[in-house]
């Protein structure tokens, strides 16, 4: 059976050229416009895309996306300090929550990251933006051309396991970095593309 490519950039009814991927399904458009490559530096939301990055291992993200509200529910909007005094028990309610990714080793993983954070010696923005490489100065012109990790991404997963983070491999933490908006890997043809903007 042969594969139909995806399209790297589709135009959407209001007239705006998207990345493939963002252009379709409402949520993911969405996201991909209000959200993924925006610089983020709150330190709640960027400890949420520590652990969601890690529940989608595997996944689709638009199959996170769906659930973020409840994974907000369930993990106290991901307030580190209230994570962090989950218990074993919590652990076996949310084993039985349909509304989640239903995965001890992920469920756990939060839990160890809240308190990997509290024990953090510096903010947990610092930490990830300190991985932060610095612009670079031509946008992607194909999915071919964004890579699936860097040195950076490298770094930071080998950096936030020494501090004892889970579930933080060096593909996650690049997913971590395009969401964050530490990368910009819009295409060049898509409307969010800040590289092709200044050029």
């Amino acid at each position: 059976m042969s594969v139909i490519p995806r399209p790297e950039i589709i135009v959407g009814d209001d007239g705006l050229a998207r990345c493939g991927w963002g252009a379709v399904d409402p949520e993911y458009r969405r996201y991909h416009d209000e959200e993924w490559g925006t610089p983020q530096h709150d330190p709640v939301r960027l400890f949420e895309k520590v652990c969601l990055e890690g529940f989608q291992a595997g996944l689709s993200w638009i199959t996170i996306l769906r659930r973020r509200p409840a994974f907000r529910e369930v993990f106290h909007g991901f307030d580190a300090r209230r994570i962090a005094v989950m218990t074993d028990d919590d652990v076996t309610r949310l084993l039985g929550d349909e509304r989640i990714i239903r995965h001890r080793g992920k469920i756990e993983a939060t839990i160890q990251n809240a308190r990997a954070t509290l024990d953090l010696d510096l903010p947990i923005d610092e930490l990830l933006w300190s991985f932060a490489p610095r612009p670079g100065s031509v946008a992607p012109s194909t999915f071919a051309e964004v890579p699936a990790t860097t040195p950076e991404s490298t770094a930071m997963s080998k950096e936030l396991r020494r501090r004892g983070f889970r579930f933080v491999g060096p593909t996650t933490m690049y997913a971590l970095m395009q969401a964050s908006g530490m990368v910009d890997d819009h295409l060049a043809a898509c409307h969010r593309s800040a590289r092709t903007a200044a050029a």
